[in-house]
């Protein structure tokens, strides 16, 4: 009986410090916790690094352009397909699965070029991914390049990235702390008004017109 009569003066005090909090109180509260998750998550977070391989389409024989065009994005499409990665997981060491989750192509709406990249936690590994899947794209295309009347080659290889592609810690808490600035500020604006601010509210409602017409009578 003393503990939980000793314990609602406490619960009071508590809810009467809460209330003379100001009403943005949550703003800060939300950027600084915000903030804080970034941080933890900046540091926890394995750096990822990106290396990229480019594969070019030419056209052989009487093929114009546009076909290499053509085939160039037909062929981005079917990179990351398990007909073409077979001979890049012996070079890359990895399964296809593994080189799926790894791996993204990209092809230029101008340009019949094929990029791609490769990431990893480690920028050794990120060249050798990607160079390994553009090797393994452009012997897969060039299996039928007599009736397609075009030719993969290599245009430019991976070189191991030098610096980590993935957010830094300094980013992680700036995004982190306006997040948590955006979910105070939504917060404000979905609060329900207290006690107070409906008195006051109400207090200022000017009374009902027949008071005033019988004060002028």
């Amino acid at each position: 009986m003393n503990d939980s009569a000793t314990e609602r003066p406490r619960t009071g005090a508590l809810r009467a410090r809460a209330a003379r909090l100001p009403r943005w109180w949550a703003l800060p509260a939300c950027a600084a916790l915000g903030a804080l998750a970034g941080a933890g998550y900046g540091v926890l977070h394995t750096p990822q690094y990106t290396a990229t391989s480019y594969v070019i389409a030419v056209p052989q024989g009487q093929s114009d352009p546009a076909t290499a065009l053509g085939f160039a994005q037909a062929y981005g499409r079917v990179a990351t397909q398990l007909a073409v990665l077979g001979d890049a997981q012996v070079a890359a060491g990895m399964s296809a699965t593994e080189l799926q989750k790894s791996v993204q192509v990209a092809t230029s709406p101008d340009a019949p070029m094929i990029a791609v990249s490769a990431s990893s936690d480690r920028p050794a590994e990120a060249a050798i991914t990607a160079n390994a899947v553009a090797r393994s794209l452009a012997s897969s295309a060039n299996h039928a390049k007599d009736s397609t009347r075009v030719k993969l080659l290599a245009f430019s290889r991976a070189v191991r990235p030098t610096e980590p592609t993935s957010l830094s810690t300094g980013v992680s808490v700036l995004v982190g702390g306006c997040a948590g600035g955006l979910l105070g500020g939504l917060a404000l604006l979905v609060r329900p008004r207290g006690r107070e601010e409906e008195a006051a509210g109400a207090a200022a409602v000017p009374g009902p017109a027949s008071g005033l017409v019988r004060s002028n009578a």
